[in-house]
């Protein structure tokens, strides 16, 4: 007799008003098998697992738990038969550490003692292989340091079945490696974990079946080794996609950003930045590579007037005369006044990109509010500028009236990028404008991306996909630790030169040049 299955979906139907979220959907997964989940923005992925983990109840449908049929009805269920999901968006206190957010809310009915369940968290770290510090506090971490906080969360709770909505959105080649060992590790332990992805190569390398979705349908599922790129690709949107992003050559470059001795310190004394260089031109894409952390958020802050240079620190930026304008010590607000067009996509679009209960109208507004003239909104230009975006974007949603919360991850950042785009700047600063888009989204944010620098503006472009940064940018400029440890040119670029600038510090790399020339 077979093994039944640890996960089992019959028939499952979700709908909300108009929008058919999931129609008929049957798909199973094994207990110790990783199991990914393929298909465009708004194909009914996050959906469909938000009601295997409670957040939904579907429509209609069964859903069986090793081959007994649930009723989950609220997250506590889910964890009551050890299902546990990661989603895209975290949900952790800031002011707590890693270990006080992985019990919280934990009541098994004894006296709370913190060196007692940090006994017990480090147990779960040691067994799979996760690298944190446990007493470090929330606002202190880096993406992927929340994502395992949220990863440890769910296991302390002994869940059996993991399902994971884009684990690696943000991640860089070395920390997705590192993810998938603790997956290998789970697998190998007999847990049955699910990914939601759109990193194609990713799945070929960590799964062992991919269940395809489209358009709220169950598509097929294959076995991960009989699969290739194109036709998991062709299976995903019913049809043949190009994956070429068009580079043209720069033309008339033109200083736009010159950056000089940037440093930043954090108020406990650890150096963000250290004496950062660099030119940054109108007309071309210059793209920042790093392992998550290593200071491009701070990067990114600092020209903008979000976060304090040191002393001695210099950002010139060149304004449509051609004057020099300093932009340090200026406020965010100053550098908007100076008509300094600089538009900036965080990497934590709901943290500090958008407003989730507010509809995607009103988040146009924030961007123009404050010109109104009298004590009145004009809502007008921002509804024309959000169906604009809902139109050309393909954003999948009900209505532009619709709070930014309920869209997908990946039509979420759609709504994001497509209004910073909209500002017409002179400087674009993104950083992953892609996370958790598909295929065809992601290459249409690359081909507006490039429409602006044909345009003149100068992109600057922090990713973590180094195939992109290669066949996207003019210039790479990695950072390691809050050092630039290299700029190269995108054209002749390698993964390999790459990956080792990113980890490697200056010094190094100093050493590795000076024991070159000894040889020579």
């Amino acid at each position: 007799m077979s093994k039944p299955y640890a996960l089992e979906l019959k028939g499952i139907t979700k709908v909300f008003g108009s929008i058919v979220a999931n129609k008929d959907v049957d798909m199973s997964v094994k207990r110790g098998e990783i199991l990914a989940i393929l298909g465009e923005n708004g194909s009914g992925k996050t959906t469909l697992m938000n009601m295997v983990s409670g957040i939904y109840f579907p429509d209609e449908g069964k859903i069986f738990v090793d081959g007994k049929e649930v009723v989950i009805r609220s997250p506590k269920d889910a964890f009551d038969y050890k299902i546990g999901m990661i989603h895209q968006h975290f949900k952790l206190v800031d002011v707590f550490t890693a270990t006080e957010n992985i019990v919280l809310g934990i009541n098994d009915g004894e006296k709370f003692n913190i060196k007692e369940a940090q006994k017990k968290v480090k147990e779960i770290t040691d067994r799979y292989g996760f690298q944190i510090d446990l007493n470090k506090k929330i606002y202190e971490m880096s993406v992927s340091e929340k994502q395992t906080v949220e990863i440890i969360k769910v296991l302390y709770r002994g869940a059996d079945i993991l399902i994971l909505d884009e684990p690696t959105a943000v991640l860089t080649p070395q920390e997705t490696q590192k993810l998938f060992v603790v997956l290998r590790n789970m697998r190998a332990d007999n847990k049955t974990v699910v990914i939601i992805t759109h990193k194609l190569h990713e799945v070929l390398a960590i799964s062992d079946r991919v269940s395809i979705m489209r358009k709220g349908k169950y598509i097929d599922t294959v076995i991960t080794a009989e699969a290739t790129e194109q036709s998991l690709t062709e299976a995903m949107v019913g049809e043949k996609v190009s994956l070429n992003i068009e580079r043209k050559e720069p033309e008339n470059l033109q200083e736009r950003l010159v950056i000089k001795d940037l440093s930043v310190t954090a108020h406990d004394g650890k150096q963000l930045l250290k004496d950062v260089c660099f030119t940054a031109y109108g007309g071309e894409i210059l793209g920042i590579a790093g392992i998550s952390g290593s200071g491009q958020k701070e990067l990114l802050e600092s020209v903008a007037g979000l976060q304090r240079a040191d002393k001695g620190a210099s950002i010139i930026y060149f304004d449509p005369e051609g004057n020099e304008v300093q932009l340090v010590g200026k406020t965010p607000k100053a550098i908007r006044n100076l008509g300094i067009a600089l538009s900036f996509v965080p990497e934590d679009r709901l943290g500090m990109g958008l407003v989730g209960n507010m509809d995607i109208i009103d988040n146009m507004m924030l961007r123009s509010y404050k010109k109104g003239k009298t004590e009145f909104l004009d809502r007008k230009q921002p509804r024309a500028l959000a169906e604009e975006i809902i139109e050309s974007l393909e954003v999948v949603t009900p209505s532009a009236t619709t709070p930014v919360r309920r869209l997908s991850g990946g039509n979420v950042q759609k709504v994001l990028v497509g209004r910073e785009i909209s500002l017409n700047p002179r400087v674009l600063m993104v950083a992953y404008p892609v996370r958790g888009l598909d295929i065809n989204s992601s290459y249409m944010i690359y081909n507006l991306i490039s429409k602006q620098k044909d345009q003149g503006v100068s992109i600057i472009f922090v990713g973590e996909d180094l195939d992109v940064l290669i066949e996207l940018c003019d210039r790479i400029m990695v950072i390691n630790s809050g050092e630039i440890t290299g700029i190269v040119d995108g054209k002749s670029a390698k993964k390999e030169e790459l990956g080792l600038l990113m980890t490697k510090s200056t010094h190094e790399i100093e050493g590795d040049e000076e024991v070159a020339e000894d040889a020579k």
